[in-house]
């Protein structure tokens, strides 16, 4: 299907995709050790959300999470994990609640980031949006795929650079310590053999 679009349709398709696009969420939480943090969305019946998180500080980089319905039934759980994404379709109308878990830890807090997003369920007897609007969030579903996949590049990056400057740190200090075990060998080395060939003397 190709779909032509006029220079007068410009305007209203930037506010289409803007208005589509804000109905994403990306967020940014310490979760502090022996604790948990919680969220909430409301739907309505046949509505889909997904939620994307990903550790990026702290500990062994997991986190505990799960998602439960409006009647507190666990649809989603993952224990320990560093990354993860869970997709549900909402079978009633209510609050689902969804809580990133750091009770397994005593000492380290964890920096999480995660992204919501949903699809507002149309019936088939309301959906007479033209096909420019069909398009439109076509796109806005791919941008909002776009976006999760750059969020975890750069969480990634991120954890990967701390990983390498950690080890960097490492291999300094290790030939920091070489050296001076080197120069204590050798000055030992020098006063042996020195004291080996002095010529003691009886008075």
């Amino acid at each position: 299907m190709t779909v032509l679009l006029s220079w007068r349709h410009t305007p209203w398709l930037v506010l289409s995709i803007l208005s589509l696009v804000s109905f994403v969420s990306a967020h940014m939480i310490e979760v502090t050790a022996s604790r948990k943090e919680c969220f909430f969305e409301d739907l309505h019946e046949h509505d889909q959300m997904t939620v994307t998180y990903q550790v990026g500080e702290g500990g062994h980089l997991d986190i505990d999470f799960w998602l439960t319905d409006p009647e507190n039934i666990v649809l989603t759980k993952h224990i320990r994990e560093s990354t993860g994404t869970t997709s549900i379709t909402a079978e009633k109308d209510g609050r689902y609640e969804y809580c990133f878990s750091n009770q397994m830890s005593t000492v380290a807090d964890k920096m999480v980031s995660f992204n919501v997003h949903g699809i507002i369920y149309v019936s088939e007897e309301a959906d007479v949006t033209a096909p420019v609007e069909r398009e439109i969030r076509s796109l806005a579903i791919g941008l909002t795929s776009v976006k999760d996949e750059q969020e975890y590049i750069v969480v990634r990056e991120r954890r990967h650079r701390d990983t390498a400057e950690s080890t960097c740190d490492r291999v300094k200090w290790w030939s920091v310590l070489q050296a001076l075990v080197l120069v204590a060998v050798v000055a030992w080395q020098v006063y042996y053999l020195k004291s080996f060939f002095e010529v003691k003397r009886v008075i």
